[in-house]
């Protein structure tokens, strides 16, 4: 089967005009033209789509099928062309746990107030270039640093700084204070996530590194840490995007904090990650509000 762009163009303009001469007008090619591409079209389907007479051109059962797929076909690629030619049409921002942290609602209150001819889309994928290695996002915030030979395919900057916050069941001992430290959690068992999560055992002295326990999924790591069995490290947006019953934040006093990039393709970027980087640079610049108590 080869269909080709100009032969639904040539059904949908026979239907419109009322006929092959009108069609041909339309188009600005001969009548001939037309019905080499309708008898084209009707071929390729194995289907008859209209029916001709001395008087009048009317679509067949099939033809009043195709026709409304026709019309749906070709306003998609004109959609497409019109999007590839602004390059601002629809903006896919991926993260792979806590977007921008305590600045997500702001973030896109702005972005529609300031660029409202381009639709924003928050992806969550849980990788470590929060979906854009995998074609799900047109730019992405991470809190990873990038991955081996990533910096040959993609670009980004720092945008901000965030606190290291611990998470605990909500009955740890630990959890009367208002603050920890690391030394706190050795002993303890870690829940990381290894391809998204920003903390390692490195974080501690030799020696006195806790245990870690591996998961995959932000919804897995707070329900190990509700149920007690295991403490977290992470960077202080989770703290504001994943509220979970049993499950309190309390700021690392003496842990590095967590730096937020804006990463895009290094070829062929989106038009607009540049805007994202300066709004969330400016939004990083604003203190964000404490972690849940």
């Amino acid at each position: 089967m080869d269909i080709e762009l100009r032969h639904l163009r040539c059904l949908v303009a026979i239907v419109d005009a009322g006929g092959f001469t009108g069609a041909a007008a339309d188009l600005g090619v001969s009548q001939p033209s037309v019905s080499r591409a309708l008898a084209a079209l009707e071929d390729a389907l194995g289907v008859r789509l209209l029916r001709r007479t001395s008087r009048e051109v009317a679509l067949t059962a099939a033809g009043e099928r195709v026709l409304v797929r026709a019309r749906r076909v070709l306003a998609e690629v004109e959609d497409l062309a019109r999007e590839a030619r602004s390059g601002r049409g629809r903006l896919r921002v991926g993260h792979a746990w806590a977007a921008m942290g305590a600045h997500t609602v702001e973030f896109q209150r702005r972005w529609a107030a300031r660029h409202g001819d381009t639709a924003l889309h928050l992806v969550r994928t849980n990788s470590a270039t929060g979906g854009l290695a995998e074609g799900a996002c047109d730019v992405a915030v991470t809190r990873v640093p990038p991955e081996t030979g990533g910096e040959r395919r993609f670009a980004g900057t720092v945008v901000g700084l965030e606190a290291r916050c611990c998470a605990l069941a909500a009955d740890d001992p630990l959890a009367r204070r208002r603050q920890l430290r690391l030394s706190d959690l050795t002993g303890r068992v870690l829940a990381v996530d290894p391809r998204t999560g920003t903390t390692t055992p490195e974080l501690w002295p030799a020696g006195s590194r806790p245990e870690i326990e591996e998961i995959h999924d932000v919804d897995d790591w707070l329900a190990v840490i509700a149920a007690g069995r295991c403490v977290g490290v992470t960077a202080e947006g989770t703290s504001t995007q994943y509220q979970r019953q049993g499950v309190v934040f309390r700021r690392l006093r003496d842990a590095p904090p967590v730096p937020v990039r804006v990463i895009w393709w290094r070829v062929d970027p989106h038009p607009a990650a540049r805007d994202v980087v300066g709004l969330l640079a400016e939004l990083y610049r604003r203190p964000a509000a404490p972690p849940s108590r």
